[in-house]
Order: structure tokens, then C-alpha cells, then sequence
């Protein structure tokens, strides 16, 4: 018997390293259907979930108390597992670098911790060859075990899209591949048992590692090419939601909106890429001039608002802006990378501290990476001169223009930012905001 047979029939445990927005949802749904050990360094994640709480909002509180995983910050529980799988964030530092500080330490605890007869798969974005030139080399050493011999190694690309009830795990193809064809096989078929869209095997781990890193480099591109459109056309007096449902008439028109563009995939995957080409002698043109721009909309967004202040009269330094919305994404509540930031930080370079409200955020965690304190509800905000409407999540539906009138300062222009489009702007416009959006 396999690997794979001893799984189902329970004889042998799968882990999960790293129960983030896409380790934990990947840990409760194999727990559906085999043994699973779900390890996190973090002790105060690991409590919650042991507590029945989901601060991911990606399952549910009541998809943890169902689930059947052994939640644990103990390394040495993963030494009861054979197959691993290493979900652990790979961000970018401040220069653009990759940032592979998380991968090499989880590779370094399940190292220590590995036992012979295991598979390794890695779920983290990287660019082609981690996997085998850095993190191979460090389970080899700290487990003493050889690869190939005593333990292989896989790459399947994460494809969560936190926030979204639509694609999940279970409706998304899932990309796998392995050291060899043996590895691919187990591989697949361990995946195959949640994934109901079925497996893509993927012809080599680097073709693999690729793929993922291409697959949110074009969304990157698009955006980029809209968020310019945008820019141009607020130049010339025309509204870019207006030109983009005229062109979307068309069969063959992508359909993408100008935008922030933050979170952990498209703003820094593209990094990725860019970094190895440049160790190649390849200094990349079209990706990162798409990041530039997308880099600089928080910035072109608060100048753009400080422009209508100056416009309606109000004065820039120590006026009072509201910001709706603070997530890197709309109905998520994390924070990190979030571009909003960016708004706030040009904001301040002009006198103005704005005030930030957030439903759905994590507002521990955004005191803590940006040292901001987020209001709970919009009926907080109150005798602003500028409301900017940043983040389109599912609780601002219910925002009437009664209730953002109300946001403002009674006898004076309302300078209103609508950055995703959202609201009716010639209704707005008709009523005597000085209305502005992407």
C-alpha cells in the first residue's frame, strides 16, 4: 500500500503548516475525509481556532467547532504526520525583494521534524526553483535525510481568494506536480480528495512554481493598464466606468476596473518574478512598470481628493476626511498590504488626519501594523469635509445618499471620493457633491 491508501485508511496523518487564510480552510477540508494536524507558530491563532472562533472569516466559527483537525503549536506533532503541506505567507520586503523568511522556517521546523517515507508539498507563491534550490537543501539538513531517497518533494500552488464564497477550494482546478511521476501520482490524488474541480498536473514543480506566479502577474498588468486609463480619462472630463461598459459590449473585452491594488498575491507575486529575471540579466519592462502604477494609486487618490478640497473651497491642512473601509479587499478582514494606507499616508503629508472606519477589519491588527485605530460604524462619522468611500464592502450596500449627507459638514460642497465606483454619480453630482471616482 501507498502512501495515499494509508492516508484514507487513516494509518497515516497529513499536516498543515502555516493556518493562515489559505492553510486553514485547506486543514479543515481534508479533515473531511483523513487525519489532519494543523500547526501554527502562533500560539494566540491556534487558541481561537481551538476555541471554535475563525478570525479569517474564511470558514466560519461553526466550520471550526465542526472540523476535525488537531490544532497545535507543538513542532513535534508533526513528526505523527507523512504527508506535509507548507502554506506559510512569502511577502516582499521594503526594497521589493522576496522575502522567504517564512518558507525557510517552516522548512526548518518540518526539517527537524520529518520522517523517512514523507512528501513535502509547498502551497507558498514563489518563483521557479525555491522549492528544490532552497527549500529542499534545508529539510535535507536539519532532517538529515535525502531527497529523492528518504523523502520527495511537491509544489500545488494556492489558489484561495479570501473573501470570496464563490471560488473555494473545493471549485477551483488545482494546479500539483512533483520531484518525480510516482510523487505526482500520490500527489494528485491526495488533493483530488477535496478538490472537486478536479487536479492539473503540472509537467515539472518549476512549471508549477511559474504558473502561480504568472497567474496573478497578468491580473496585476490589466489593473495597472485600467488604473492608467483612469488617470487619463479623469484628465480629459470622462468617466472611466462609463468607457469601460461601453467597450465591455464587446466579446473579446477583459473586464477589469481601475483599483488599489494590495493584499499578499497580485501586489507582490509579481516581485517575485521580476527578482529572478533580474539574477538572469533580464530586466523586466512590462511587470514592473504595472506595479509603478499600481504602487501609486493610494497617492494619485489623495492628491486627487485634495484637488477638490482646494476646488470646493475648503481648506487642505486640518480638514476632516473620512475614510470608509480600511481592508485589502472588499468583505476580508486583513489588513496587511492593504493600499489604503497609502491614501492615509499622503493625506497626513498635507495636514489632514483622517478619521477610518472599517466593519469587517481586524482592528487589533491594523493598531498593530499601522499604529491606526479604526472606528466601528459609519454613524461615528460625522461634520466631515471629504468622505472617501475606499473599500466596497457588502455592509456599505446600504449606504443612501441620507446617510452620507449626513457624514458632512452642513453649508459647504461635499467632497465625496468613490473609489470603486459604487455609487450613482449623476445622482450625486445632481444633488451638489463635488463627486469623484477612478
Amino acid at each position: 500500500m501507498g502512501l495515499y491508501e494509508d492516508l484514507v485508511a487513516k494509518k497515516e496523518k497529513l499536516s498543515l503548516v502555516g493556518l493562515g487564510y489559505v492553510g486553514m480552510p485547506i486543514a479543515v477540508a481534508f479533515s473531511k475525509k483523513i487525519d489532519v494536524v494543523g500547526f501554527d507558530l502562533n500560539q494566540k491563532k491556534i487558541e481561537l481556532y481551538k476555541a471554535g472562533i475563525d478570525p479569517t472569516k474564511e470558514v466560519g466559527d461553526e466550520g471550526i467547532k465542526a472540523c476535525a483537525v488537531d490544532f497545535t503549536c507543538d513542532p513535534d506533532a508533526l513528526k505523527s504526520a507523512k504527508f506535509h503541506i507548507v502554506a506559510v505567507p512569502t511577502p516582499v520586503n521594503p526594497d521589493h525583494t522576496p522575502d522567504l523568511t517564512p518558507v525557510e522556517g517552516a522548512s526548518r521546523i518540518l526539517g527537524q521534524n520529518l520522517t523517512k517515507g514523507s512528501i513535502v508539498v509547498f502551497e507558498s507563491t514563489v518563483y521557479p526553483g525555491v522549492t528544490e534550490d532552497v527549500c529542499v537543501p534545508i529539510l535535507e539538513k536539519e532532517s538529515g535525510l535525502k531527497c529523492g531517497v528518504d523523502f520527495k518533494v511537491g509544489y500545488s500552488p494556492e489558489r484561495i481568494n479570501p473573501g470570496d464564497k464563490v471560488h473555494r477550494l473545493e471549485t477551483i482546478t488545482k494546479i500539483v506536480s512533483g520531484m518525480d511521476d510516482k510523487t505526482l501520482d500520490t500527489v494528485a490524488k491526495v488533493y483530488e480528495l477535496v478538490v472537486d474541480a478536479g487536479v492539473h498536473r503540472a509537467s515539472s514543480i518549476k512549471v508549477a512554481e511559474a504558473a502561480k506566479v504568472i497567474e496573478n502577474s497578468q491580473r496585476d498588468i490589466n489593473i495597472a493598464f485600467m488604473n492608467e486609463l483612469s488617470i487619463i480619462f479623469n484628465k480629459m472630463g470622462i468617466d472611466t466606468k462609463s468607457v469601460l461598459e461601453a467597450a465591455g459590449t464587446k466579446w473579446n473585452f477583459l473586464k477589469f476596473f481601475p483599483g488599489l491594488v494590495g493584499g499578499h498575491c497580485i501586489g507582490v507575486d509579481p516581485y517575485y518574478l521580476t527578482y529572478k529575471a533580474e539574477e538572469l540579466g533580464y530586466h523586466s519592462q512590462i511587470i514592473l512598470s504595472g506595479r509603478r502604477i499600481n504602487d501609486d494609486m493610494g497617492k494619485y487618490v489623495a492628491e486627487s481628493l485634495v484637488k477638490n478640497l482646494i476646488k470646493s473651497d475648503i481648506q487642505v491642512r486640518g480638514a476632516r476626511v473620512a475614510i470608509l473601509g480600511f481592508t485589502f479587499k472588499e468583505n476580508c478582514p486583513d489588513t496587511r498590504n492593504t493600499k489604503v494606507i497609502d491614501i492615509v499616508n499622503e493625506l497626513r503629508e498635507y495636514g489632514i488626519e483622517p478619521v477610518i472606519t472599517d466593519p469587517v477589519a481586524d482592528r487589533d491588527e491594523a493598531n498593530r501594523e499601522y499604529g491606526v485605530t479604526l472606528l466601528s460604524t459609519t454613524e461615528e462619522i460625522k461634520d466631515m469635509d471629504a468622505v472617501i468611500l475606499a473599500v466596497s464592502h457588502e455592509a456599505y450596500n446600504g449606504l443612501d445618499m441620507k446617510t452620507i449627507d449626513g457624514m458632512f459638514k452642513a453649508g459647504q460642497t461635499k467632497v465625496l471620493s468613490d473609489i470603486k465606483g459604487v455609487l450613482d454619480r449623476n445622482e450625486y453630482e445632481n444633488a451638489g457633491f463635488n463627486y469623484w471616482r477612478l
